[in-house]
């Protein structure tokens, strides 16, 4: 499963690195993503094109989403 961690970067990095790393994540993985703050707008984009995802706040304060494209 890829990783990617976005946490220390200002907006809107985390969104474009987001973003990109789905365009070339092969049908049937995962991205899992580190981030410092629940990013909502993101899930508007994931919505919308096809994505399903899974949000889980961290003891430190993160957190983890994993992401993959819809069936």
């Amino acid at each position: 499963m890829p990783d990617l961690d976005v946490c220390g970067l200002p907006p809107p990095e985390p969104f474009e690195k987001i973003m990109k790393a789905l365009q070339t994540l092969p049908a049937g993985e995962t991205l899992r993503v580190r981030i410092p703050r629940e990013p909502f707008p993101l899930y508007a984009v994931l919505r919308d094109t096809g994505y399903i995802w899974t949000t889980t706040p961290s003891a430190e304060g993160n957190y983890e989403i994993l992401i993959t494209l819809r069936p």
